[in-house]
Formats: C-alpha cells, sequence, structure tokens
C-alpha cells in the first residue's frame, strides 16, 4: 500500500461489506480499526416500526442509524471475525451514539456489558448512556401496556443505584461530535477462526427512549 493510499485509509475510512461495515487505518501504527454499523449489530425489536425506527443521519458515515422510540427490552448484539483484526493488538470496543433531547430511561440505570473473544475471558462491566453532566433527575412514572410488555414508563428515569454511589464509565463526546462509551477490551493474539462477540443491555422493566446508534467502533486499544 502506498503512503497516500494510508493516510486516505487513516483520515476517511471507507465502507465495507456492502455498507454495513466501515474499516480505518490507525494513523501511527497502520493497524486495522473497524466500525460495525446498527444494521449489522442484532439490536432487539429494531425490525418492529413500533419501537425502533431506521433513518439516514448526515453525521453518520453510514446510510442510515438506528433510533429508539420506545422500547423496555433494550439489548445489542455485535460480532467481527478475529480474523479481520490485526494480530497481537490491544483493541477495544466502542457504542456510537447519540441522545435525543427527550432521552429518558436511561439515567441512573447502568447497562451490563460483557465482550467475549472465543477461547478467553470474558470482559464483564457496568457502564452508563448519559453522561455525568447535565443529567435530569426527574421521578414521575408512568403504567403503559403494549403488545408483550407491561413496563413502567420513566421521564428521566429513576436511578437504579444508590445516589452518590459512582462506579462504571460515562460516554465521551468524539471529534466527530458523536458520544462513545467503551464496552471492553480484548487482545487480538494471532487470530485464529474465532469471533469477537460483545453483548449490551440495560436491564429494567421500564421504558426507554431516544438514543440513537451509528454502530460499535473497534479500534487499537489507546487510540
Amino acid at each position: 500500500m502506498s503512503a497516500k493510499s494510508h493516510l486516505s485509509l487513516c483520515d476517511s475510512p471507507i465502507l465495507i461489506d456492502d455498507g454495513r461495515k466501515s474499516f480505518a487505518l490507525e494513523k501511527w501504527t497502520g493497524r486495522k480499526c473497524y466500525m460495525l454499523s446498527a444494521r449489522d449489530l442484532t439490536i432487539i425489536w429494531s425490525n418492529s416500526p413500533d419501537y425502533w425506527r431506521w433513518l439516514p443521519d448526515p453525521d453518520s458515515r453510514f446510510s442510515e442509524v438506528a433510533e429508539l422510540i420506545d422500547v423496555c427490552w433494550f439489548e445489542i448484539n455485535g460480532e467481527i471475525s478475529i480474523q479481520m483484526l490485526s494480530p497481537e493488538t490491544s483493541y477495544a470496543a466502542y457504542l456510537v451514539f447519540k441522545l435525543t433531547t427527550s432521552a429518558y430511561g436511561f439515567e441512573g440505570h447502568p447497562a451490563e456489558i460483557t465482550v467475549e473473544l472465543a477461547g478467553s475471558e470474558k470482559d464483564k462491566r457496568s457502564v452508563f448512556l448519559v453522561p455525568v453532566r447535565g443529567q435530569k433527575r426527574q421521578h414521575q412514572t408512568l403504567r403503559r401496556l403494549t403488545g408483550l410488555f407491561n413496563c413502567s414508563r420513566v421521564s428521566g428515569s429513576q436511578p437504579s443505584v444508590p445516589a452518590g454511589k459512582s462506579y462504571g464509565k460515562y460516554p465521551k463526546e468524539r471529534v466527530d461530535g458523536w458520544l462513545e462509551i467503551e464496552l471492553g477490551e480484548f487482545n487480538s493474539e494471532n487470530g485464529g477462526d474465532g469471533k469477537l462477540k460483545i453483548n449490551l443491555r440495560v436491564k429494567g422493566d421500564h421504558w426507554k427512549s431516544g438514543i440513537i446508534v451509528q454502530g460499535i467502533e473497534i479500534r487499537p486499544k489507546g487510540d
């Protein structure tokens, strides 16, 4: 690969796999970076227009993103072949997303994350999807019965952790304007035929709304 092509891939990711993934190179090491688009993820209930909608976003590198309308069961799964990654590299996975101004149901409720590499231990952690600053704490709870669910609609969401207790991580703003939260880390070692599997779930029978998912980015740790 020429130096010009290398720099181009560092600055401008290209779409692959029919636009379902993006590919780039880390500028200083040349190691591979990927983003799995929302369409390349398994998002529970994302095929139901009552709960999710798919729409274009001018700030996204993909043709469409997934916006949560309303759901109780919030869960996202993603996977990628280890062979696609650079060998013997420490990687981290990040959820890349936005929150609408009317988002609710996530504040105070940690997302439980599992990152699993075939043949290795699982990386488990809890993170928050709402930035630590500017959080609203409203505690108005309404009831709603829809389809198979009987859930509590929470405006602003009631914290499921004690007030004042701080654990897990919070999202940070990226240079492209999106938010990202680290989901876990792993070492690609010598590659192989296995897959990296990522699971994210926000527990609780309350309603959740207002997150816009661009995808999950997998890049060398420390980038």
